[in-house]
Parts: structure tokens; C-alpha cells; sequence
């Protein structure tokens, strides 16, 4: 059984340290993006989007380009009891945007930290997002017949061994696409320059 508005305002100031009653939302829970992102490179060397795992300061915002993976520290701490089960999602406005939730729909029993999302900008266009925005959602609901559960620990920061496999690049339709435009202008060039040297001769 899922926990309604009143069963969440009575038991999630035990569960999330931040809490606050504002943020239930129906039968769920808004979580906001936390202090490290990363957003895997475009394929380009130069591009100024291509940077490390960053830090936000409050209101500090970034970018997912279209066809790229980003992981989202949330910036609230969450903890789930042993006789319950979580699940995890992008609020609509980010997904008709074009934002999907690769990391995982549920969250165990057993779990205590901070929630590490992996998205996918699936859209046209660049997803723009800043710390602490509400853009996340949790939902609690009751598990019969639990045992004891595992204590599971959450992330503090985005692992290295996670950013290593996108570091290289994905090859998104926009990576193809600046790629193909690229070696069009090399192609423009050479013939102009073979049509010249041919009319000199």
C-alpha cells in the first residue's frame, strides 16, 4: 500500500533529515538536485559544455545537451525502514522535455544517503537545471512479510567509476551530427582549393 499525504507528513520527518511539509506532492515527495553533477562530454574537444564532475553553489545551474547522460547528486539525505520499499522518478515537466530516469525505479529497504540519478536527455533540445530545483520524486509503500533488511549507503559524491565508461564521449545523433558538418566544411575547403589550383593550371 502506498503512503498517502498524511501517513508521508507523519513519517517522513523521521526518514529525511531536510524535511519539509511543502514539498509532499500528492502521494509523493519532491527531491531537488544536490551540490556534484556530471554531464558525459559532446564528442567535441573544444566544446565549453565538456567539463568534470561539478560542484553547484544554491542556484548554480548546468546543462544535459540532447543525446547526453548526466548523474544528479540529490541534495536531500533519505533513509528507507526495513518494513518499506521506495520509488524513484522525474517529474513531468522534465520528461516531456525529453529528461529519462536511467538509474533504477525503486530504492531497497534498508537504504540510508543521498539518491544518485542517472539521466538521459532523450529531447531536442538542452535541459537546463540548477541546485536545489525541485525536479525529482520519491513514494513510500508499506512491504508485507519483511525481514531483516540489508543496510545499504548512499552516495556523499558521484564515483569516479561511474564517470570513466561516458568520459571518452557518447555518440549522440547531435555528437554525429557536428561531426558529419565538420567533415562537410573539409570537403567544401579541399574541392575550393583543387577548383582554384585548376583554373591556374
Amino acid at each position: 500500500m502506498f503512503w498517502g499525504s498524511d501517513k508521508l507528513a507523519c513519517e517522513l520527518p523521521k526518514l529525511i533529515p531536510s524535511f519539509d511539509l511543502a514539498r509532499i506532492d500528492g502521494a509523493s515527495y519532491r527531491l531537488s538536485v544536490g551540490e556534484e553533477v556530471y554531464v558525459s562530454p559532446t564528442g567535441q574537444p573544444s566544446d565549453p559544455r565538456n567539463k568534470p564532475k561539478t560542484k553547484l553553489d544554491p542556484g548554480d545551474g548546468f546543462m544535459v545537451p540532447p543525446g547526453q547522460f548526466g548523474f544528479i547528486l540529490t541534495e536531500e539525505e533519505i533513509r528507507v525502514p526495513a518494513d518499506a520499499l521506495a520509488f524513484i522518478s522525474i517529474r513531468a515537466g522534465y520528461k516531456f522535455a525529453g529528461l529519462v530516469n536511467v538509474s533504477g525505479f525503486h530504492v531497497d529497504p534498508g537504504f540510508a544517503g543521498k539518491l544518485l540519478f542517472s539521466v538521459f536527455n532523450a529531447g531536442p533540445n538542452p535541459v537546463h537545471l540548477a541546485r536545489l530545483e525541485e525536479c525529482f520524486l520519491i513514494w513510500y509503500a508499506d512491504l508485507d512479510g519483511a525481514g531483516a533488511a540489508q543496510p545499504k549507503r548512499g552516495y556523499a559524491n558521484i564515483p569516479s567509476s561511474l564517470i570513466g565508461p561516458l568520459a571518452s564521449g557518447i555518440q549522440s545523433f547531435a555528437s554525429l551530427d557536428s561531426k558529419i558538418s565538420e567533415t562537410e566544411k573539409k570537403l567544401t575547403d579541399r574541392v575550393t582549393t583543387l577548383e582554384r589550383e585548376q583554373a591556374v593550371l
